[in-house]
C-alpha cells in the first residue's frame, strides 16, 4: 500500500503558503512508503483565500503538472492530519494515486452521468456543494441515485465571502469540461469512483453525530410544510415546553431554552428505541438533526429547518461535547476493526499499538488517505480545545494522511446532515 502525499500550511500570503505545501508534497513523494505517481488533487482553502482561488489551482497546476485532476472547495475552516485551522488563511492538498479510469471529476458544466449511461459507471462519489444552490438537498439525493450505491459523501462549501468550488480534469475528462477554468460558484461538483473489482482500492465511509437527545421519540401524527402540529396525536407545542421543562408564561427562560434545542429527524428508518438511545448517548447515521426554527402558538405547533411528513420519527436535542467526542472515537473504532487483519504477528501488533506520537503510518491500516468533512459549529472550539477533533481522529484512527473542511452542512448516503462529521478512508487490500 502506498499512502496518499499530504500538506497544509498557513500564510499570511497566499504564496508562501502554497510553497510551504509543495515543499511538503516534494518530501513525501522521495519518500518510498508513499505514492510516487498520483493524479488526482484534493484541494480545500480557507475562505480568507476564496478571492485567490483561481490565482492558487493555476499555481499548484503548474507545480504539480503531473496531477491531471483536481477537486475541492473552500470552508471557514479546513482540517488536516491533527491540526485544524479557523479564522486564518490556510490551505490543504492531498494526491491520490488512483487508476485514471476509476474515478471522474465533475461538475456543472461536466455533470456525472446517470448510472446507466453506459459511460462511466459511478459506485459512490465525493461531492462539493454550494449552499446558495436552489433545493440543494433534492440535488445531493439525485446525484446518489446516479451511483450503484446511492451512497455520496462530501459538505456544502462555507465561506464568509466568495463560495467556491474546484473541478478540473486533464484526463479522461467528460464531456464540455476541456474548456473550463476549474474554479466555480453554486451547484455540485466533486469526484466520482468507480467500484474496483481487482481488489485494490476501495472507500469506507462513516457518519459521526454531534447531538444528544433530551426526549422520548414520537411520531408525527399532524404537520403543514415545515410545522409539526401534533406528536403522537398531542399539541407539538405542549409536547415540545414539557419535554423541556418550560412554560410560555414564563417567555424569557423558555425562549432560552428553546433556542439551544434541536430536532433529530429519521425519514426512512425508525429512531433508535428509547432504551438503546439512553444506553448509547447519541443518535445513528439515520437521523438528521435540524434547527427549530420557531413556535406556532395558534397551532400549538413548532417550526422546523426541513420539510415534515406524517409517519416521520422526531426526538429533542442538544448538542453535547462528550456525546460528538465518544462517537467519533466509536467509528474510529470501527474502520479500523474493520481493516485490520485478524490475526497480527508480533512486529505488526506493535505497531498498532505504540503510542501516539509514534504511530506512524502502517500497512496493516490498510488506509492510504482520509477526508474529514465536519460541520463548521463542531471543531475544535466545541470539543474544548484548538485541533481537538482532528486529534481524536489521529488517536483513533492512527497518524494516516488526511484533508479535508468545516462546512455549512454535511453530505452522506443520500441526505444532508448538520452538526455532524463524514469520515471516509481510502483503503488497499491486504
Amino acid at each position: 500500500m502506498k499512502l496518499f502525499p499530504y500538506g497544509h500550511a498557513t500564510h499570511p500570503q497566499w504564496e508562501m503558503a502554497a510553497a510551504l505545501v509543495l515543499a511538503q508534497l516534494r518530501g513525501y513523494l522521495s519518500l518510498p512508503a508513499y505514492a510516487s505517481s498520483p493524479t488526482l488533487a484534493l484541494l480545500y482553502i480557507t475562505d480568507h483565500y476564496a478571492a485567490q482561488a483561481q490565482e492558487i489551482l493555476d499555481h499548484l497546476s503548474a507545480e504539480l503538472p503531473f496531477i491531471t485532476d483536481w477537486s475541492g472547495t473552500v470552508g471557514v475552516g479546513i482540517a488536516s492530519n491533527n491540526v485544524e485551522y479557523f479564522d486564518e488563511p490556510a490551505l490543504a492538498v492531498m494526491l491520490c494515486e488512483l487508476p485514471h479510469d476509476h474515478y471522474r471529476v465533475f461538475s456543472g458544466v461536466s455533470p456525472l452521468p446517470p448510472a446507466n449511461a453506459g459511460v462511466f459507471t459511478a459506485h459512490t462519489a465525493l461531492v462539493h456543494a454550494d449552499a446558495a444552490t436552489p433545493d440543494v438537498a433534492e440535488l445531493i439525493a439525485e446525484m446518489a441515485e446516479r451511483t450503484e450505491s446511492g451512497y455520496v459523501f462530501g459538505g456544502l462549501a462555507s465561506s464568509r465571502s466568495r463560495t467556491v468550488q474546484f473541478a478540473l480534469s486533464g484526463h479522461g475528462n467528460l464531456k464540455g469540461q476541456g474548456a473550463a477554468c476549474g474554479v466555480f460558484s453554486g451547484g455540485l461538483s466533486g469526484v466520482a469512483f468507480a467500484r474496483d473489482t481487482s481488489g485494490g482500492m476501495g472507500l469506507m465511509s462513516r457518519v459521526t453525530q454531534g447531538c444528544w437527545p433530551v426526549s422520548n421519540t414520537y411520531e408525527i401524527t399532524a404537520c403543514d410544510a415545515n410545522v409539526v402540529i401534533e406528536l403522537d396525536g398531542l399539541p407539538a407545542l405542549e409536547v415540545l415546553l414539557a419535554d423541556l421543562g418550560v412554560s410560555l408564561e414564563q417567555p424569557r427562560e423558555a425562549l432560552a431554552k428553546v433556542r439551544t434545542t434541536l430536532v433529530g429527524l429519521s425519514h426512512d428508518a425508525d429512531l433508535p428505541n428509547d432504551v438503546a438511545r439512553q444506553r448509547s448517548g447519541q443518535f445513528g447515521a439515520e437521523v438528521m438533526v435540524r434547527h427549530l426554527i420557531g413556535l406556532d402558538p395558534t397551532r400549538k405547533g413548532i417550526a422546523i429547518a426541513d420539510v415534515a411528513s406524517i409517519g416521520m420519527k422526531l426526538a429533542f436535542c442538544e448538542r453535547n461535547a462528550e456525546a460528538a467526542r465518544a462517537d467519533l472515537v466509536r467509528i474510529c473504532a470501527e474502520i479500523r476493526e474493520e481493516l485490520e487483519p485478524e490475526e497480527l504477528t508480533l512486529e505488526v501488533a506493535t505497531a498498532l499499538n505504540l503510542p501516539e506520537a509514534q504511530s506512524a503510518p502502517h500497512p496493516a491500516r490498510r488506509i492510504a488517505g482520509a477526508i474529514y468533512v465536519s460541520c463548521s459549529g463542531r471543531g475544535g472550539p466545541h470539543f474544548g480545545a484548538p485541533s481537538a477533533e482532528l486529534q481524536i481522529v489521529r488517536r483513533a484512527l492512527g497518524d494516516v494522511p488526511l484533508v479535508g473542511f468545516f462546512a455549512g452542512g454535511e453530505i452522506a448516503r443520500n441526505h444532508l446532515y448538520g452538526y455532524t462529521g463524514v469520515l471516509t478512508v481510502f483503503t488497499a487490500a491486504e
